[in-house]
């Protein structure tokens, strides 16, 4: 006999709220968690347990919504008047018409540290256990303002208690419900539909669509869930901030098992999306974000701030270093104080020191620009060197312009390549020269004048001082 098919999975995600408590123009599921819009966070989470469907009930900005989501996300329903979960979940059901066979789970969108693991823990107990609906809940010291969960004699759910309808009794319970629920999509939707609004708040609660499965008499599972803080939604600037570090440190705690050290796992912010080879080194104050791939062996030093960027083998990139979406070749060392600017390609032993700054550049094996220059769309040969305040005048007030240095070339000191410019293998540059013109292989290009010594003239002009001088003084007694 076939084994029976798994009822078809859809996850509602509900996004339409503003989150007021936020104190913010933008609604609270658009704030940035360790990168990425807190609302983003969730959609992914839940993607990940495979859903045959997600659909993200939006709202307020629901634009600025759909494009957090996209292509995580598919389907949008839009809840034009914000009259409680339970009308959210409503106006998701009317809409993606999912029939009376599958299982539904919803979530809130503010539940950026939710993990995959506890999601499909949740699903799992609620297959297994044969209940209609499973919530998930935690133990809080402090669980004020919340709603409560009662329980019988048995440990069977009987109630969840909204706060402030709560008394002395019930409010001392610490259980709380967390607003994370799976049900069987035929017997919660009529329990749904019938919800009414004769509340304070004029609104239709999913809680009173709980009470009402359990009125009947079908088995409702209340899931105690460990990390209270991990499924706790975010409502305040206290609660993102407490958010983004919970999900930095679970990165760096991950790289640490994985052979990386991570010197002040506090201080560093790298993005869980990024990737780290095994005995790399990351300094305090170090921050790491997007998707960047660093490779083994590297030595990132505080303060540096590394933006999409793929980093090679053995690289070191000094204090204080900015990288943006640039690629860095193996052993390359990049800093102190440097700033690559995005569309940069270095190759392996490239040496690029203090105050040096790149943008759009290509550098070939064991190039070195050590002090204080800026290299702007411009392509370096392999093994050249460029000198102390070199620049690349690459933009004439109406256009970007190339500069191409070839094989072992040697730049000298405070020149200027006025792009567009081709310099030859294995030319030279003399210090000083303004390069208007392209310079052939293995010349020596130099654009300053004859240097003129003029002798007994500090003599002179000291005499000549001392006699205004004393004029001065003449005239002022006078």
């Amino acid at each position: 006999m076939a084994a029976k098919a798994p009822s078809p999975l859809t996850v509602v995600l509900l996004a339409a709220g503003m989150g007021t408590r936020m104190r913010s123009r933008r609604i609270k599921l658009l704030h940035d968690v360790a990168g990425r819009p807190m609302v983003r966070w969730v959609a992914e989470t839940a993607a990940a347990v495979r859903p045959d469907r997600m659909i993200a009930v939006v709202g307020h900005q629901a634009d600025d919504v759909r494009a957090a989501l996209d292509g995580v996300c598919p389907e949008f329903v839009v809840q034009e008047h914000q009259l409680g979960t339970g009308h959210a979940v409503r106006v998701a059901l009317d809409a993606a018409r999912p029939g009376k066979r599958g299982t539904l789970v919803i979530l809130n969108g503010d539940l950026p540290t939710l993990r995959m693991t506890t999601l499909r823990a949740l699903l799992a107990r609620h297959r297994r256990s044969q209940a209609v609906l499973t919530f998930l809940t935690a133990d809080l010291d402090d669980p004020t303002g919340y709603g409560r969960v009662t329980r019988d004699d048995r440990g069977a759910v009987r109630r969840i208690v909204e706060h402030r309808d709560a008394d002395a009794a019930v409010r001392r319970v610490r259980e709380i419900n967390v607003g994370i629920y799976c049900a069987e999509v035929g017997v919660l939707q009529p329990a749904v539909r019938a919800l009414r609004a004769d509340n304070s708040q004029g609104e239709y609660y999913l809680t009173d669509a709980v009470h009402a499965l359990i009125d009947r008499g079908v088995k409702v599972e209340g899931l105690r869930h460990a990390d209270a803080l991990e499924i706790l939604g975010v409502n305040t600037r206290a609660e993102l901030a407490q958010a983004t570090r919970t999900l930095y440190l679970r990165k760096a705690a991950a790289l640490m098992e994985a052979g990386v050290t991570i010197v002040d796992p506090d201080s560093a912010r790298i993005d869980p999306r990024a990737r780290i080879g095994r005995d790399t080194i990351v300094h305090p104050g170090v921050q790491i974000e997007g998707p960047c791939v660093v490779g083994a062996d590297c030595l990132i030093y505080p303060g540096c701030r590394i933006v999409n960027c793929t980093i090679g083998d053995g690289a070191v990139i000094r204090d204080h270093s900015v990288l943006t979406d640039s690629v860095i070749g193996a052993r390359a060392e990049i800093g102190p104080f440097a700033h690559l600017r995005p569309g940069n390609e270095l190759a392996e032993r490239v040496k690029i020191g203090n105050f040096v700054e790149l943008k759009k550049s290509r550098l070939h094996a064991g190039v070195k620009a050590n002090h204080l220059s800026y290299l702007g769309d411009a392509d370096v040969g392999e093994g050249s060197n460029v000198g102390a305040g070199t620049i690349t005048c690459n933009y004439d007030g109406t256009a970007k312009h190339r500069t191409v240095l070839g094989r072992g070339v040697f730049v000298g000191s405070d020149t200027q390549l006025v792009a567009p410019v081709r310099v030859g293998d294995g030319a030279y540059i003399g210090a000083g020269t303004t390069v208007t013109d392209d310079v052939p292989g293995g010349a020596l290009a130099v654009s300053r004048t004859r240097q003129t010594n003029i002798e007994g003239w500090v003599a002179r002009r000291r005499a000549k001082l001392a006699a205004q001088s004393a004029g001065r003084t003449k005239i002022s007694k006078g």
